[in-house]
């Protein structure tokens, strides 16, 4: 009777188990999963907004493209820190917007500060008002990104954060 029970527990286990972190995937909308360059940027944004607006977040705006090494060396960091990926997902909504030379997506980078670099970041409320301009080498420690001054970041601008610091 004891091995029936022992069987029927390791069967079962998986059952009621919570998932390790590494199983669970944060499901993200097509504009946060890379860049295109046939995407419409304001459609993308009034579509980041929202999902901010209905999960209190704020948005995080990443300028780069394809072509853009740093921008490849970033999404592999954040692809091997999964505690600064939940982070970043759970305190943001992330657009990529995509600058190449066949889509400068000129009209909508003209309504945002300058771009010191690839990849450059902003923050954004969920009501559109920008309040970071960010350049991303910032992120780095001697050449590589940091998972403590993305956490760092990520605390410092996420929404009840962020608050603070625009209405200081």
């Amino acid at each position: 009777m004891k091995l029936i029970f022992a069987v029927c527990l390791m069967i079962s286990y998986p059952l009621f188990s919570v998932p390790s972190f590494a199983e669970s995937k944060i499901t993200l909308p097509p504009y946060s999963q890379g860049y295109s360059e046939q995407r419409d940027p304001f459609e993308d944004a009034i579509a980041a907004i929202k999902l901010a607006k209905e999960t209190d977040r704020n948005v995080l705006i990443e300028i780069g493209g394809t072509w853009c090494t740093w921008c490849h060396k970033m999404d592999a960091f954040l692809a091997k820190n999964p505690e600064v990926y939940h982070q970043l997902h759970t305190q943001f909504v992330l657009l990529k917007i995509s600058v190449s030379d066949a889509n400068e997506n000129h009209a909508f980078m003209k309504s945002l500060p300058p771009v010191l670099g690839y990849p450059h970041m902003y923050v954004s409320t969920s009501t559109g008002k920008m309040i970071l301009s960010k350049d991303t080498a910032e992120l780095q420690e001697n050449g590589e990104y940091s998972s403590k001054r993305w956490l760092t970041f990520i605390k410092n601008w996420q929404v009840s954060s962020s608050t603070i610091l625009v209405n200081r």
